[in-house]
């Protein structure tokens, strides 16, 4: 069987992997459990998510990425070899593999992210921004001499970019995104009600209840946690109204990137820009308001596209089809 090529947008929350001629075949939690005591691979992605805050003293389960970077080289390696093995069945010929990484990281993480996949079983590897696979997922050709300026919030990292002629003319990364605000409503509802909750549980409210724009009409949603003065279970009530209070000053940093991205765009291009308006992609980009909140703030048009958390692994997926450019235009590697 000849190698195939596989285009996967690893994510600090998610992996999605793309294989082409099939289209999206993966889409699991970034998480691994590991037995420390005989350094075992026990689960990764679902099963390894259902560990987390829930595992005794020998078994670790943690998230080999963090804000949109390797925090664990061997981890992120192993969580790789067990996707790709999963999705590619096993021939002579190792696969190609393209990954997607955020717009500002240095040499060293991109190098880091080449070696995992080549010792992860790819042939070669290469790297493509996220802003333009996203803006190449959602169907823009890249390759007018025309901007078009994508929101990329994915869980450890958000990438806001003007594209024209297929290159990044201006862009922004910051490590604020959908992890961001998780800790936002932990760090509150300690801090208000003296009570501990879990990450698991801070994504379910930031899912069903969150905003960062005032709601309509008032939300609420019960949730179970342990008080910090008496130790013991406790239930509170959350309203969208302290969720919106909550997520304020990360929402804030958000729109603080995309005020300075359009700051240093051309003019030519920001003329572009107001008449397209910007495409928000990414699971971030689905919390309530994010799309109003940032119209109000630049006075843009934002469109939020449909599958918004598949478009960054579609576009890799798409790019697999001129490996010719990729071979110019991004680093590769060959083992």
């Amino acid at each position: 069987m000849f190698g195939q090529d596989i285009g996967i947008d690893l994510g600090t929350a998610s992996v999605l992997v793309y294989v082409k001629g099939k289209g999206i075949v993966l889409n699991e939690p970034s998480v691994v459990a590991m037995d420390n005591s005989s350094n075992k691979l026990l689960a990764v992605g679902y099963e390894a998510q259902r560990m987390l805050g829930r595992t005794p003293g020998n078994i670790v389960a943690v998230r080999p990425l963090r804000d949109g970077v390797i925090s664990d080289y061997q981890m992120t390696e192993r969580m790789l070899k067990y996707f790709i093995n999963k999705v590619v069945k096993r021939g002579f010929f190792k696969p190609r593999i393209i990954i997607c990484v955020p717009s500002g990281v240095t040499e060293v993480e991109e190098r880091a992210v080449i070696d995992a996949a080549i010792q992860a079983g790819a042939s070669r590897a290469y790297l493509i921004e996220e802003p333009i696979a996203a803006a190449i997922g959602v169907g823009i050709d890249i390759g007018k001499p025309c901007g078009c300026m994508v929101v990329d919030i994915g869980g450890g990292t958000t990438d806001v970019a003007v594209i024209s002629l297929g290159s990044i003319v201006v862009s922004r990364s910051i490590k604020t995104a959908g992890d961001k605000f998780d800790e936002a409503i932990i760090r509150y509802i300690r801090k208000k009600y003296n009570v501990l909750i879990g990450e698991r549980t801070a994504e379910e409210m930031k899912v069903k209840v969150g905003c960062v724009f005032p709601k309509p009409t008032e939300e609420t949603m019960e949730i179970r946690g342990r008080s910090l003065v008496t130790g013991l279970p406790q239930t509170i009530v959350m309203t969208s109204t302290e969720i919106l209070e909550a997520f304020e000053e990360t929402a804030n940093q958000i729109v603080d990137a995309v005020k300075f991205v359009l700051e240093k765009t051309p003019p030519e291009l920001v003329c572009d820009i107001s008449e397209s308006g910007m495409i928000m992609t990414g699971g971030g980009a689905m919390i309530w308001g994010m799309d109003k909140l940032l119209e109000q703030e630049t006075g843009i048009s934002c469109i939020v596209v449909d599958n918004a958390v598949e478009r960054v692994a579609m576009g890799t997926g798409k790019a697999l089809e001129n490996i010719a450019m990729l071979q110019s235009n991004s680093i590769a590697k060959r083992k």
